[in-house]
């Protein structure tokens, strides 16, 4: 903008769109960047790597003595990370703590916090030094292996990356949110990443299913079990993104007469103890949890969390998978590999091409630290060389030095020598003019030019590079083996028994015999014990005994109403026996004007013959109609005038069908469609009227029917083959004895 377009007074109009987005834009970009991510190279964010470094120079490696942990946080605040002091000291306390990072960074001393989520002590009270896996994470950085950059205030230099001979960033994973995207790593076994990245060298066209023989999922600090699931495993590591269960490791405790407890040793990765306890037992206040009894806390060192059930009847299994649901006893961690490929781009990437640039960068770490280290060999043979001539010349050396004006010109001149041989001689001590000196530079020009002809054969051979990293990595593997502390895999794996809540409920009822009494208008009762004898049973005015059925109180009964709907009902959940009971439309949301057609005790492994009036309907699988809440199930479709009139277990080969109009009709089972839901087909036609009642029975028992009187009578399969036929055919007038009432008189269910 011109200056003559500038208002008085200095203020400079501007677009604030376009200003916002700027600024936005450059906070964004710093977050990602500088704060959130991590690089894929060392797994590390600006203020991790900022504090390791800030340790290396203050000397506090492995084998040093702790240095109090304000000292470090000033440092790095002062010089590198212009943060807060408490934000710095958080990431040095989390480098510290064993149970938040798998393999820590950071040797501390004093309280650095727990994980029942207490904080960590002051940090003028607490006192830190690298460990060797950070010493390992440093290794090379004065050689010339990675680059540096200005601090923030152009006074000093810091890395812009580390060497990272330590895959840290699957090893111990990340987590970040920055703005518009978020990084979520687990941590992983040493072992099982070096080997994969063996393997990666070795075949570079190795697919992630190849990688995953290797790395078996994550591993966390905290151990716990990891609910397997190979498919789920695999597209996660496939792509960058997806999520594991993982559950704590629990054993049950016998203490003698038939009485247990469970004792939870290990709880899921960056779950708080104590939060976790006070949840269990607000569940617990609240009824939520009806086969437990009570939680202690029993930790000292290790987690031991005891968990009394609340009978010793109760099944353990179900008692776990009750507060795995309920709890964070089991959790889900999401893997979400976004990071900064090379530094600069943020990218969400597979397990194979995130070892890939690990690798990537420990080559190009090599190769830098190879040629750093021939050029003070190249340095330093010249210098010995200049040695080597001044030996040889000794007397003439030393004249040139006393006599001539310019010693340094004169001897370079005399004897063909360099700038630095000339240099390095006239700043030799005169006691180094030793015979022994001699024979030791020659030795050392030996040895150093032997050194120099490997080094220049590693920088030629790209194959003798990765003979080199493979070799790294195997000693890194060494100094981790499977069977020690930090070495071992502490997440075991575990298949889930998925058990659903209404399990843990029916497991809480006892079990007794009752009889279901339903009236005519659908008041429903339960009576203790298994009773035959109703007739003193009383009813409300103009009401009176529909059916009765003998069942458990840990059964589920389910009831088929006429507008073609299924409820379920608990038996444990019916009202007593002493009054007339309840309305079942008030028990579940049964529609106005419908009514019950039938109750009866749930069989899983049963089918279904459903009927509407107009003798229409289909098989179903008992399985199939359970409802799992108020409203019920639609399972037979009708439409008015028409409703749904029977149910009878469809168990048997032939279907026994007879209508209002006292037509019989026999035909297989067979012919009758199964479904879970629909009008069905025909059973039988009429010209007018509908089905009075259906019975399904087996070819070689026979059809039976009971009389008024109560006599049974029995027609096998040949005596009615008048009556036989097809579906859906009008059938004929039964065989003489048959009920008037045109029913078979037998409940079926």
């Amino acid at each position: 903008m011109g200056k003559d377009l500038i208002p008085a007074g200095g203020v400079e109009p501007i677009n604030l769109r376009e200003a916002l987005e700027e600024r936005y834009l450059a906070y964004a970009l710093s977050t990602i960047m500088h704060r959130a991510l991590p690089d894929v190279r060392d797994g590390l964010k600006p203020v991790h790597r900022r504090l390791l470094y800030a340790m290396r120079l203050l000397k506090l490696d492995p084998g040093a003595g702790f240095k109090k942990c304000a000292r470090v946080v000033g440092d790095v605040m002062g010089k590198y990370h212009p943060h807060g002091d408490q934000a710095i000291y958080d990431a040095l306390v989390r480098l510290a703590q064993d149970f938040a990072v798998r393999y820590p960074m950071v040797d501390g001393q004093g309280n650095f916090g727990n994980i029942d989520g207490d904080s960590a002590a002051a940090m003028r009270y607490t006192e830190a030094r690298l460990t060797d896996i950070a010493a390992r994470t440093l290794d090379g950085l004065d050689e010339d292996a990675v680059d540096f950059r200005e601090t923030y205030d152009g006074l000093d230099k810091e890395p812009v990356v580390l060497p990272g001979e330590f895959p840290n960033l699957l090893a111990n994973g990340a987590a970040g949110i920055a703005v518009g995207m978020a990084t979520s790593i687990p941590p992983h076994n040493i072992g099982e990443i070096c080997a994969a990245a063996q393997h990666l060298i070795k075949n570079p066209d190795a697919d992630t299913r190849d990688l995953l023989q290797f790395i078996l999922g994550p591993d966390f600090p905290t151990g716990g079990l990891l609910v397997r699931n190979d498919a789920a495993l695999l597209e996660a590591y496939e792509t960058g993104r997806g999520s594991f269960r993982v559950r704590a490791r629990w054993d049950t405790e016998d203490l003698g007469r038939g009485t247990w407890q469970v004792v939870v040793t290990e709880i899921p990765y960056q779950v708080q103890k104590s939060r976790l306890i006070e949840k269990i037992a607000e569940l617990l206040q609240a009824r939520k949890l009806p086969l437990l009894d009570d939680i202690r806390d029993e930790s000292a060192e290790d987690v031991r969390i005891v968990l009394v059930p609340r009978s010793k009847n109760v099944d353990a299994t179900l008692l776990m998978e009750s507060l795995f649901k309920l709890t964070d006893l089991e959790n889900r961690f999401s893997l979400n590999m976004n990071v900064l490929s090379g530094g600069v781009v943020p990218k969400v990437m597979g397990v194979k091409q995130v070892l890939r640039e690990w690798l990537d960068h420990r080559k190009e770490v090599l190769v830098r630290r190879s040629s750093h280290r021939l050029a003070q060999i190249e340095h330093r043979l010249e210098v010995l060389g200049g040695y080597l001539i001044a030996y040889l010349n000794l007397d003439e050396v030393i004249r040139i030095i006393r006599e001539e004006d310019n010693a340094k010109t004169s001897l370079m001149a005399a004897f063909d020598l360099s700038e630095v041989q000339a240099d390095a001689i006239l700043n030799m001590r005169l006691r180094s003019l030793r015979k022994l000196e001699e024979l030791e530079i020659r030795k050392e020009h030996d040895k150093l030019t032997k050194e120099r002809e490997g080094l220049l054969s590693l920088l030629g051979s790209e194959a003798r590079q990765w003979t080199r990293i493979g070799k790294q990595i195997a000693d890194l593997a060494k100094a981790y083996p499977a069977d020690s502390e930090l070495g071992k895999r502490r997440t075991d794996f575990a298949d889930a028994v998925d058990r659903d809540l209404s399990d843990i409920h029916q497991a809480m009822i006892e079990k007794e015999p009752i009889t279901v009494v339903v009236s005519e208008k659908g008041w429903i009762r339960a009576l203790k014990g298994h009773q035959s004898d109703l007739t003193t049973l009383s009813f409300k005015q103009g009401d009176g005994l529909k059916l009765h059925l003998h069942a458990e109180t840990t059964d589920k009964l389910l009831v088929f109403s006429t507008s073609g709907k299924f409820f379920t009902l608990g038996a444990d959940k019916l009202p007593g026996g002493r009054g007339h009971g309840e309305p079942i439309r008030l028990m579940v949301d049964m529609e106005e004007g419908s009514d019950v057609v039938e109750v009866f005790v749930h069989k899983p492994d049963r089918r279904l013959l459903v009927s509407s009036t107009e003798a229409r309907g289909f098989v179903v699988k008992e399985e199939d109609v359970v409802a799992n809440t108020r409203k019920g199930k639609q399972v037979l479709n009708v439409s008015a005038p028409h409703e749904a009139a029977l149910c009878v277990a469809a168990e048997g080969d032939h279907v026994a069908i007879i209508g209002r109009n006292r037509k019989l009709l026999v035909f297989p089972l067979a012919q009758i469609s199964e479904m879970t839901r629909g009008r069905g087909v025909r059973l039988q036609r009429y010209r007018d009227g509908g089905v009075s009642d259906i019975t399904v029975f087996a070819a070689e028992e026979g059809l039976t029917w009971i009389d008024s009187s109560g006599r049974s009578f029995t027609r096998k399969l040949d005596e009615l083959t008048d009556w036989r036929g097809d579906r859906a055919q009008a059938g004929r007038l039964p065989p003489n004895g048959f009920p008037r009432t045109n029913k078979f008189g037998r409940r079926t269910l």
